[in-house]
């Protein structure tokens, strides 16, 4: 007897989905004018995310757009660049053009071994790259292929359950939306909200900081729109009154009762009761048996079982194999297991989609409806059931397999644990940590790693020293210090059990990093042994990394001398073997030392050099490194005390490729470095708003993965920006917490910085009793003036000395510094420097000299786009022309440090922080009387007496000197002090520029 058919039970209409449906349907017809777009859809599972995807689908069809679909599936997340490739695969499979089929074959060669199957088995197609650079490889020909495709056709790409995607596909698909900026594509992707991986969370981070993207949330319907729903299930099927009371009635209650008003379990229950017979389908239309027999399924898991109960024994095989064979699987491969001919196996098949269990995704390949449907199918096995059906699984793929690719490593991995098959899941579960660690996948690369591990302790085999490095350097990526250092330590132990001497002395070098973040104590126990021991290997470039290692610390604890001379040995022996990537690293080192011991210009060219090798070698690690630190060779306001070698706008540029690079590969401690020094750029531009964000994130992330030592450093950052925006308080509070977290992990170079700037603080908030108590502790009038840190102290301790009514004193410390810079000249000198130079000789009525100095400061500022140190240097002049009677400079002065101040406060977005600056800056302005109607119209013509007016006004017309002397019956000697004063005033340096001036000003010769 044959079995009933049973019709699907679907929802044919978005119920209560209409606003969001119609954003998307707006959103699709400006992708077809030629905006790019990204939207994400999340909620929770079942919810109706896939329901809107397949309307958005069919609605951009009508549009003429081409549609290319990926799904992600939970074993995805340790397979980079899964949803592309099922999406491709699709494509290739159900396009009918032959165009689109050619195009995924000839991509397949570009980026084999990703499709193997697309690319003839003869083609020898390989890459030697290093896996960064074949990372970036992959991603430009990708990028390539989609934007062609959405060249041709308004490009709809849809990728749904992003929530099982690989970081690397998460990465790509941030990389393309970038690139596609005036191209007509449409990202839409789904995700889970409640199963949000840490790559995926800083994913949405990113999109959210550069404001990427439209984002829907679907929340659970309510009773009404179950209502609805279920009028539209039945739609089709009834029309008798007494059907529409029961479905709006005690059917509607205990359905929305059950589910909650998700979707998808709405649809689920009202399946099983039809499969149960508990709702038969009799004569073309739905009738219910009694109510209040209905036995309703608590669960999705109650669902699956009564579903799996209808089907024959050869389709319940099947289905179980499928279940563990993960959420996608093939056909061959289930035909290979059950050695079933092919028209037995499609005839299972259809009996179990036909239940609404499993969908066909392609002739090949077939998915269950739902994760929750695979879930409970195989939580119904028995263990031994899964351990017997993950082993076949495993050696059916090892012996379909390729042994020369690494296509299915993963797989293999995967299966071969889950069976309990140690000595295989040991072989593949290396294979696939190391291709996915190159693939920068560190969260799926620490899973196989610990498969691995898992296997050697169920073979009682030997450690492996390098398995456990390879996960600690995994967790250590991923910000997670505990579990590094405890892999750290395995892999020592396990060095010396099998008296490995390298791996010993890695893994101390390895610990010594790792506390380098927040106990340089700690870390110098490690890298004294790490030292210790590579002098007895003999081995020359191992001596010499740990050369770099004793030269680095000793710099942060403040010994630049013996830091100079250990990265000075290491770079003669890295030179010696020719290892370009270790004189690179050295080389940004000696580049640090350089720039933390004052000399800005030396370091930058360090640096440079190290760019370069690091650049020709893909050593993306370094590079975001030495970018990031670059940011200092401009006046920020930690190295402002120093000659600068390039200005702010100039090294902004670094920063933000220092920021993308250290995303790109994951680094979280990378990107808390750029992100830091990115704030301390933009802060000393002026650029407050962007420089707190920037901060702000470095210190969550720093935070996150306890690196204390980037936390000090975005403490003080975070607190310099704070007190140019008034907030004393708050900078206080920073600065203090920097100055804690420093004595904590005991780094000399921090707490020094930290110091300086708290002191400087306490005198701005005029506490100069705890500024000085504070000083005493770390600032002595004997001490060097070469450092960056010591060269702060040096500031701090002149505006004390200020404070203190002692300004001989405070000059005498500004000459110090000066005399060490060997130079006073205003375009080699500190901006800082010169400012205190200035601040010191007004105090000592040296006005002449004082207001040469602010000049030069001023034309200092304005070159390197220092724009906070501007508006302070005009009330500066202007109180000392004020006090000298010159009324109309000192006006002139106000005047500009107002608009000056007016153009910072724009960048402030936070409207209380805009109005706090602009009450606290503009309270620095002396008052001046009102001017005069003879001063109004000066000041209209930015301070120009009558006659200038007049002079200028000639000028424009052509007129030489001697003309304009004879034109105003004057000597030609006052023409000339007219002339010189137009210029000055105007700040002009030629004729032609006064005449600009004056057309702009309509001026005419009678006014």
């Amino acid at each position: 007897m044959g079995k009933a058919i049973i019709p699907p039970i679907v929802c044919p209409t978005l119920v209560g989905r209409a606003e969001q449906f119609a954003s998307l349907q707006q959103l699709i017809t400006q992708t077809g004018t030629g905006n790019s777009n990204l939207v994400l859809i999340r909620g929770e599972a079942g919810i109706g995310k896939t329901r809107l995807i397949t309307e958005a689908r069919l609605f951009a069809q009508t549009q003429h757009m081409l549609v290319l679909e990926g799904h992600c599936f939970p074993a995805d997340y340790a397979c980079p660049y899964a949803p592309l490739l099922d999406l491709l695969r699709a494509f290739a499979a159900h396009s009918s053009a032959d165009e689109h089929v050619l195009a995924v074959r000839s991509l397949a060669s570009d980026i084999f071994p990703l499709l193997p199957e697309f690319v003839p088995a003869q083609a020898s197609i390989s890459t030697q790259l290093e896996p960064e650079q074949e990372k970036r490889r992959l991603f430009a020909i990708l990028t390539t292929f989609f934007l062609q495709q959405a060249t041709r056709h308004p490009l709809l790409l849809i990728i749904e359950d992003i929530h099982w995607c690989d970081d690397t596909s998460l990465d790509f698909l941030h990389y393309l939306m970038r690139r596609a900026q005036k191209v007509p594509l449409l990202l839409l992707v789904s995700y889970r909200h409640d199963e949000i991986h840490p790559g995926l969370s800083h994913w949405l981070v990113e999109l959210e900081r550069e404001r990427s993207g439209h984002e829907i949330v679907l929340a659970p319907l309510l009773q009404g729109d179950v209502d609805v729903m279920l009028s539209a299930i039945f739609e089709q099927q009834h029309t008798a009154l007494d059907m529409r009371r029961f479905l709006h009635g005690e059917l509607l209650n205990i359905l929305y009762t059950l589910t909650e008003g998700n979707p998808l379990f709405v649809e689920e229950t009202i399946s099983s009761l039809v499969v149960a017979g508990d709702i038969a389908y009799i004569h073309g239309y739905w009738n219910r048996t009694a109510i209040d027999k209905i036995q309703i399924p608590r669960s999705v898991q109650e669902t699956v079982r009564r579903r799996t109960e209808r089907l024959a024994a050869s389709a319940r095989y099947v289905l179980m194999l499928a279940a563990v064979a993960g959420r996608q699987f093939d056909f061959s491969l289930l035909q290979e297991i059950t050695a079933y001919t092919e028209d037995q196996l499609l005839v299972c098949m259809k009996e179990i989609v036909a239940v609404q269990l499993v969908v066909e995704a392609s002739a090949e390949q077939f998915a269950f409806r739902h994760a929750l449907t695979r879930q409970a199918i195989y939580t119904q096995l028995l263990t031994r059931e899964r351990i017997k059906f993950h082993n076949l699984i495993a050696e059916t793929l090892e012996r379909l397999a390729d042994p020369h690719t690494d296509v299915h490593v993963e797989d293999l991995a995967y299966h071969f644990y889950q069976a309990h098959n140690w000595q295989k899941t040991l072989a593949y579960a290396r294979r696939a940590g190391a291709k996915v660690l190159q693939l920068y996948a560190h969260r799926a690369a620490i899973d196989y790693f610990s498969w691995a591990i898992e296997a050697i302790q169920h073979l009682s085999a030997h450690p492996v020293p390098d398995l456990y490095r390879a996960r600690g350097q995994a967790y250590e990526t991923l910000g997670e210090f505990e579990q590094a250092r405890q892999n750290y330590l395995l892999a020592l132990e396990a060095a010396e059990l099998l008296d490995e001497q390298v791996s010993r002395w890695q893994s101390m070098l390895d610990l010594g990093f790792l506390w380098a973040e927040r106990d340089y104590r700690q870390a110098e126990t490690w890298f004294l042994q790490a030292l210790t021991l590579s002098q007895t290997l003999h081995d020359p470039a191992l001596h010499a990394r740990s050369l770099n290692r004793m030269g680095n610390w000793q710099l942060n604890i403040g010994q630049i001398q013996e830091a100079l001379q250990q990265h000075r040995l290491a770079l003669s022996i890295f030179e010696h073997l020719q290892d370009a990537v270790g004189i690179g690293q050295t080389l940004d080192l000696l580049g640090m030392v350089s720039y933390l011991g004052g000399d800005l210009i030396g370091g930058t060219a360090y640096y440079q050099q190290a760019i370069q090798l690091f650049e020709a070698c893909g050593e993306r690690q370094s590079l975001t490194s030495s970018l990031a630190t670059m940011i200092l060779r401009g006046p920020t306001f930690q190295t402002d005390s120093m000659i600068a070698a390039a200005t702010l706008p100039e090294v902004l540029y670094d920063a933000r490729r220092a920021l993308a690079i250290a995303i790109e590969i994951g680094q979280r401690s990378a990107e808390a470095y750029a992100l830091f020094q990115l704030a301390l750029c933009l802060g000393s531009q002026g650029e407050y708003t962007d420089a707190l964000e920037a901060v702000k994130r470095s210190l969550q992330i720093a935070e996150e993965i306890e690196h204390r030592q980037w936390q000090s450093a975005a403490h003080t950052v975070l607190g310099g920006i704070y007190a140019a925006l008034f907030l004393y308080s708050q900078a206080q509070e920073h600065f203090e917490l920097s100055l804690n977290l420093a004595q904590e992990t005991g780094s000399a170079l921090w707490i020094h910085i930290a110091t300086a700037y708290l002191a400087s603080l306490l005198l701005v908030r005029q506490e100069p009793v705890q500024a000085a108590r504070l000083l005493q502790l770390k600032f002595q009038a004997d001490m060097p003036t070469q450092t960056m840190a010591q060269r702060l102290l040096w500031c701090a301790a002149i505006e004390l000395a200020l404070a203190q009514g002692q300004p001989a004193q405070a000059l005498a410390y500004v000459e110090r510094l000066l005399n060490a810079d060997g130079t006073i000249d205003g375009e080699h000198t500190g901006l800082r420097i010169l400012i205190l130079r200035g601040d010191a000789l007004a105090a000592l009525q040296r006005t002449r000299e004082a207001e040469e100095c602010w000049l030069s400061a001023q034309k200092l500022a304005i070159r390197m786009g220092s724009r906070p140190r501007q508006w302070p240097l005009c009330i500066s002049l202007g109180n000392l022309y004020k006090a000298a009677k010159r009324n109309a400079d000192a006006e002139k002065a106000y005047t500009t440090a107002r608009l000056l101040i007016e153009e910072l406060a724009t960048t402030i977005a936070d409207e209380s922080l805009q109005h706090t600056f602009l009450q606290q800056a503009l309270a620095h302005l002396l008052t001046i009387s009102p001017p005069t109607p003879k001063k109004i119209v000066r000041q209209h013509m930015d301070g120009l007496t009558g006659r200038e007016c007049e002079v200028a006004a000639l000028i424009s017309m052509g007129y030489f000197n001697r003309e304009i002397a004879s034109t105003l019956v004057v000597s030609e000697r006052t023409i000339e002090t007219h002339v010189s004063n137009i210029l000055f005033k105007l700040n002009f340096t030629s004729r032609r520029q006064i005449a600009s001036w004056v057309k702009e000003k309509d001026l005419k010769l009678d006014q």
